[in-house]
């Protein structure tokens, strides 16, 4: 722990999708401005293994293995922030897959899954925290992300710019709903290269790395820690009189076209 005043101390939060890439970066940054924070991923190895990263650093965490598009995945995150970690302040809807098909190839299966996950999940865990502590106690942070794919498209993207522009609209609804219960709810359109970035196809990854570092104040591949205070200041009482924002955390400037 540094010197300063922790920003997110004696705060829960849920990150979900918190075992690599933005999502983890997230969670221990959190961790190190002393939130206690729940981790969740698909499987349960990393989920461990983040978990325990924060704890030997001296934070507080706990673990949620489970599919954030289903119901009662929502409530067992909720449950284990309020059983196990002692309450319930911030919520990040991290989690998200993008698939890549030309429309004239996209299935109505494909197109599903990605809204599942990147649309209707925010909202199963946005409902269940509002619900069952934001509400109740008249606090809470409810930080959505979403993607430059939002703003301009992008090929091959339809179910994924399609649920990323969902998540604005639910970002902006919900922000004018909760006003009244002191509940702030933002969105982050971040940019960084992550894990995930390096399993593309040669072509689209050498075509993305350049544009991620001349496209960027940085000039070198931002990183997610490069993004991560983003959702920090967001979740502390220094954004407390920010709602209905969509900050865009890419290094670069704001395009609204």
């Amino acid at each position: 722990m540094n010197g300063k005043p922790l920003q997110l101390a004696e705060r829960v939060a849920i990150v979900t999708g918190s075992t690599r890439g933005i999502g983890r970066m997230v969670a221990l940054r959190f961790a190190r401005e002393g939130a206690a924070v729940v981790v969740n991923g698909l499987d349960a190895a990393p989920v461990a293994a983040t978990v325990e990263e924060i704890r030997r650093a001296g934070g507080r965490a706990a673990g949620c293995v489970g599919d954030v598009g289903r119901k009662e995945v929502a409530h067992r995150l909720v449950d284990v922030a309020l059983g196990e970690l002692g309450g319930l302040h911030i919520v990040v809807n991290n989690a998200g897959i993008s698939g890549t098909a030309r429309l004239a190839d996209l299935t109505e299966d494909a197109f599903d899954a990605e809204l599942r996950v990147n649309l209707r999940a925010p909202f199963l865990l946005a409902q269940a925290a509002a619900g069952r502590a934001f509400i109740p106690q008249n606090y809470g942070r409810i930080i959505n992300v979403t993607s430059h794919a939002a703003f301009r498209g992008a090929p091959q993207k339809t179910a994924y710019a399609a649920s990323k522009m969902g998540v604005i609209g639910m970002t902006l609804s919900w922000a004018n709903e909760l006003l009244k219960h002191k509940i702030t709810v933002n969105c982050v359109a971040p940019a960084a290269w992550t894990d995930m970035m390096e399993s593309l196809p040669d072509e689209r990854r050498a075509t993305l790395q350049e544009s991620f570092t001349h496209g960027s104040v940085l000039q070198r591949l931002p990183l997610p820690e490069d993004v991560a205070d983003s959702f920090v200041f967001l979740a502390s009482d220094a954004a407390a009189f920010l709602t209905g924002q969509v900050l865009q955390a890419s290094g670069q400037p704001m395009h609204l076209l």
